[in-house]
């Protein structure tokens, strides 16, 4: 795991927009796994003026979901789906033949979670998958004690995720109770994972995640299991770490090839 401390969130959508802008030019059909919420916004944006400016051509680009909330309706607002479409697809001028994702109004939600996992499989699996982390440590929707090994699923959400997503809605009774998700093993599969965390609210799982051992409990920890995952962390987010100015050097020496 590649720990890179930025000094705000601009910073650090900068950063992983030009990541993704580099594994555009490599193989420009990549599938892009995108998450949703205020923390990435500052990749989308970054990434769609990259787009507007000609330094990158992600008309081939292939989007997919993280996970989904189940029993919105169709075109409803803060569906992941519509989320996804009017800050990724849209801003970087894809049509939705460009875009997949998990079926949240289905009437077998399971049956619907099992085709999304075999359809990222069958497109040839994620090449570059975008994280957030919650306050208690969760990644998608697979919160505490998910099993690490856990495939695409419908998961309950805790009041705690509901009270945090209760922002983007009028109230916490309009939230959803339940979700569908990639599952922490279904993420793993992903070639590189990049997650990135801003604001003091995060640190402390942040640190749980990076520092502490691989436990069910701090779900993102599982990324310590990955061969090639990139925590990209603000001041404040990284303000818990304990190893911060060992991870400040090592990136500061890390030779330009290599990327992120």
């Amino acid at each position: 795991m590649e720990v890179v401390i930025v000094p705000d969130a601009a910073a650090g959508g900068e950063l992983i927009a030009e990541a993704i802008a580099t594994l555009l030019r490599r193989r420009p059909d990549a599938l892009l796994g995108v998450a949703t919420g205020s923390t990435p916004l500052p990749i989308y944006q970054a990434l769609a003026a990259k787009v507007r400016a000609g330094a990158v051509d992600a008309s081939r680009t292939r989007i997919c979901q993280l996970d989904e909330y189940v029993g919105l309706p169709a075109g409803h607002s803060e569906s992941y789906r519509s989320v996804v479409l009017r800050e990724v697809v849209e801003p970087l001028g894809l049509d939705e033949h460009a875009f997949m994702g998990p079926d949240g109004t289905a009437e077998d939600v399971q049956a619907a979670c099992e085709a999304y996992d075999r359809a990222l499989s069958e497109a040839g699996g994620v090449d570059l998958q975008l994280l957030g982390i919650g306050t208690d440590g969760h990644i998608g929707f697979n919160e505490p004690c998910s099993s690490l090994a856990s495939r695409t699923r419908i998961k309950t959400l805790t009041r705690q995720t509901r009270e945090d997503n209760a922002r983007f809605f009028d109230s916490l009774d309009e939230v959803p109770h339940h979700v569908i998700t990639q599952g922490i093993g279904t993420i793993l599969e992903a070639r590189h994972l990049v997650l990135l965390a801003t604001g003091e609210g995060k640190a402390d799982a942040v640190a749980r995640a990076v520092e502490g051992p691989v436990a069910a409990l701090v779900p993102a920890s599982a990324l310590q299991l990955h061969p090639h995952a990139t925590v990209v962390v603000d001041e404040a987010a990284a303000s818990k770490l304990k190893l911060a100015d060992y991870f400040r050097a090592t990136y500061a020496a890390k030779p330009d090839w290599q990327g992120i």
